[in-house]
């Protein structure tokens, strides 16, 4: 990620202090307490700070570009309706938002989202993508091409055209998140993160389930993904992606409950 005050110019990343080198490009640990502390962390995730690419730049150049707000606000209303469960009218939002202002498209991870749960897997494969290009230290995005593209062409293929994170970021991966997608066991890893911080392991479970699913292992995914939402973080949390698991479980009909 960017340093300082920046969404990498993405919709959703922000790094506070170029010394702090969180330990993924899922929740953001932060500190409390100066100086910032690993001991004292605080999950804050990327996925609560709206996406404002030309907002932040409207803001330091004194530019007054009612598309590029009105941009925003159709981002904020997709992400609301996807978090509703209402997947086509995000879509419809964050393509509106495009339209306003093209200078978003680059940076709408969101928008991907959106289109993977629409069954839609190239244009989603193709928004990951264009993400990672503007932040090639993604992870995340780097998954959900993935898995995309696994729906697409099959695991094997997908996992040959795999789009490699930085060398730093994968050493901070989420839960292992790298290497479950590169065939390490997945039981291990959830097994390994039960007792763990709240997020860990409602991320480790996320991510074990949507690799099963790529594998077309729908049994094994529901149990994880369930297991996600029934999480104290999927319960209790803001995390779009905690939203997200729900959606998942809607659109499946998997009753988490």
């Amino acid at each position: 990620m960017s340093a300082f005050i920046s969404h990498n110019l993405k919709p959703g990343g922000i790094m506070v202090s170029p010394s702090l080198h969180h330990r993924s490009s899922f929740p953001l640990q932060l500190s409390l307490k100066a100086p910032f502390s690993a001991s004292h962390p605080l999950v804050l995730t990327r996925r609560l700070f709206l996406p404002s690419v030309s907002g932040i730049w409207d803001a330091l150049t004194g530019g007054n570009n009612n598309n590029a707000r009105e941009a925003v606000l159709a981002i904020r209303r997709g992400m609301l309706l996807f978090r509703q469960g209402d997947v086509s009218g995000s879509l419809a939002e964050f393509d509106k938002a495009i339209q306003l202002d093209p200078r978003q498209k680059a940076y709408l991870w969101q928008r991907g989202l959106s289109l993977y749960y629409l069954n839609r897997f190239e244009e989603a494969a193709e928004q990951f993508r264009l993400d990672v290009a503007q932040n090639p230290n993604d992870t995340e995005e780097s998954i959900w091409c993935f898995l995309c593209e696994a729906q697409l062409f099959g695991v094997d293929e997908a996992r040959k055209r795999y789009l490699e994170a930085s060398v730093a970021e994968t050493q901070a991966s989420h839960a292992g998140s790298i290497y479950m997608f590169k065939m390490v066991g997945i039981r291990k890893l959830v097994a390994a993160f039960s007792g763990s911080r709240e997020g860990e392991y409602f991320y480790a479970s996320l991510y074990a389930g949507l690799y099963y699913e790529s594998q077309n292992g729908t049994d094994a995914a529901k149990v994880h993904i369930v297991a996600a939402c029934q999480s104290p973080y999927g319960q209790r949390s803001d995390d779009y992606m905690a939203s997200l698991a729900k959606v998942h479980c809607r659109c499946r009909n998997w009753v988490f409950n």
